[in-house]
């Protein structure tokens, strides 16, 4: 029998103030209740704008701490109104001089599930992320949530294979992958990486990128944020690349037992032989 999970994500332009990015998240979260989903994740740092385009001290003020500051807080409450899983990125700061690129998870009844910290932090132009970032520290989780086992990769950590095949060895059936990319960078891989790793670790992904320009950069945000099954598939069109949009999906979970069964990755396997990879 389908296991059939309507899931949704948000690509999103900047409006200028915390306040409202969140309000129009959480509109978008309503609207994506009343279309049916159960899941929704957002792009990087949702709340914010991508400031990580410049290297100044007056951004430490996006931060707020995971899961007690007042974001996810508002978005537990969220939870609970519309039984949604909620996948939150936002700018955390953990104590003084400590401060993460990270994702809480929210499960369909509000309770904190717990949060991931990208592991990979980029420092070129645009991208002036070791500035703020310290590295994360807590592994690749996966949560057992209301509609099934969901993990997170950010944004520049999709480049790097390893986080990928932790989270598939974890168990995960669907990946949210926040992020913030423009169209000079890296465009010509954004729709080629992420079904790559949907095929070699046998599961779905969400990749979320935001839209437009904002005020902190030259950085021009492509969107065409869009889920791709476990065989490399799109889940129906690809988002606008200049637009603010909701997708919502229906993913059959079933086809990851299917995949698994037919292309068999995870039985020819060699970690035995794998040994010099994590050589420094």
């Amino acid at each position: 029998m389908a296991n059939v999970v309507r899931a949704a994500l948000v690509q999103a332009t900047w409006t200028g103030d915390t306040e409202s990015m969140v309000a129009k998240h959480e509109e978008h979260t309503r609207e994506a209740a009343r279309q049916g989903a159960r899941v929704i994740g957002f792009q990087e740092v949702f709340n914010a704008p991508y400031f990580c385009q410049v290297q100044e001290a007056e951004h430490y003020r996006w931060a707020e701490p995971v899961p007690d500051g007042p974001t996810v807080t508002r978005m537990r409450e969220l939870a609970r109104e519309t039984g949604m899983v909620i996948v939150v990125p936002v700018f955390e700061v953990e104590q003084s001089g400590f401060y993460y690129n990270t994702a809480a998870v929210i499960d369909a009844d509000g309770s904190y599930l717990g949060k991931y910290r990208k592991h990979h932090i980029p420092q070129v132009k645009g991208f002036w992320e070791k500035y703020y970032f310290k590295p994360g520290n807590l592994g690749w989780p996966v949560f057992d949530t209301a509609v099934g086992r969901i993990g997170v990769y950010i944004c520049y950590d999709r480049h790097f294979p390893e986080g990928w095949r932790q989270l598939g060895l974890g168990g995960a059936q669907l990946v949210y992958n926040p992020s913030a990319t423009h169209r000079g960078l890296s465009s010509h891989l954004w729709q080629l990486e992420q079904p790559a790793a949907a095929v070699a670790n046998e599961y779905f992904v969400a990749a979320i990128n935001r839209v437009g320009r904002e005020e902190y950069g030259d950085n021009d945000f492509y969107g065409t944020s869009y889920f791709v099954d476990p065989r490399g598939q799109f889940v129906g069109e690809v988002a606008s690349d200049k637009s603010e949009e909701l997708l919502v999906r229906d993913l059959d979970l079933g086809l990851i037992e299917e995949v698994r069964q037919q292309w068999a990755f995870y039985r020819d396997r060699r970690p035995d032989a794998y040994e010099g990879l994590v050589k420094p």
